[in-house]
């Protein structure tokens, strides 16, 4: 499969209202990535679980405020940069209690075919959105919060390289997340994974990706998936310092180079 590039207000919109829009990033069996809109008072689903996969958030602008764990009793008020993530058998649910917009990026890995969920209960099928990975609350409350990821715009481990600064925002298994910001002087070189896709969503800055062959310049709001096997890469074409939040579904073993240096 090849690389997915999509611009600012690019990816199939499957609901857009004037309380709520959502657009799907990217489908690939390791990652589902949509781009939500919440106006204020919208809720997501109600307190539910998912048994194989993880479900996580990233606040791009405004305010989200998720509930966590047994009775969904611990409240998170997510501002913009907190990433935020609930593993399989962590209660959780989501809402817009701000005043403004709420406007962030949501992730589920691997996919179990959320994108197709989503299509199914736009189109009333809800016979098939019931297949997907989701169920209520289970009787012993599930796993307990403390093995959820709440990690804040300037929380989490951070790792100084001189010509650039990596944040680690999630490192679980099936989703691995990191806030790095890079100096034009840092090049990471095209290269592949065998093993995860390899997602970016440019926060500031421009950054040149490799895509295969080509290379395309992309500016704040793109969003770049390299599925497994697929040639990637990027710069910083300067002049100041860009920054994009990485994502790897698995995880791959790229936190731990991280750690490492």
């Amino acid at each position: 499969m090849d690389g997915i590039l999509r611009r600012p207000g690019e990816g199939e919109t499957v609901f857009d209202t004037e309380r709520t829009t959502l657009r799907l990033l990217v489908e690939l069996e390791e990652l589902t990535a949509t781009w939500f809109r919440y106006s204020p008072g919208e809720k997501g689903p109600g307190p539910h679980v998912h048994h194989r996969h993880t479900d996580a958030f990233y606040v791009l602008e405004g305010e989200l405020e998720l509930a966590l764990g047994p009775g969904a009793a611990e409240i998170v008020r997510a501002t913009a940069g907190t990433f935020v993530a609930a593993p399989p058998e962590v209660v959780h649910t989501f809402r817009n209690a701000s005043g403004a917009d709420a406007i962030f990026l949501n992730f589920h890995a691997p996919s179990m075919g959320f994108g197709d969920m989503l299509r199914a209960r736009r189109d009333g099928h809800d016979e098939d959105a019931e297949r997907f990975d989701q169920a209520d609350p289970p009787p012993d409350g599930g796993r307990p919060v403390s093995e959820a990821v709440v990690s804040r715009a300037e929380g989490g481990e951070l790792f100084d390289r001189g010509d650039r600064a990596i944040g680690i925002k999630s490192d679980m298994p099936q989703i691995s997340a990191f806030d790095i910001a890079f100096d034009p002087e840092f090049v990471v070189d095209p290269h592949t994974h065998a093993d995860h896709a390899d997602s970016f969503y440019v926060l500031a800055g421009e950054v040149d990706f490799t895509v295969g062959d080509d290379e395309a310049r992309a500016v704040p709001g793109t969003w770049y998936s390299a599925p497994p096997g697929f040639r990637h890469g990027f710069r910083n074409p300067g002049p100041g310092r860009a920054r994009v939040l990485n994502v790897h579904t698995p995880d791959g073993g790229f936190t731990r180079r991280v750690r490492g240096g």
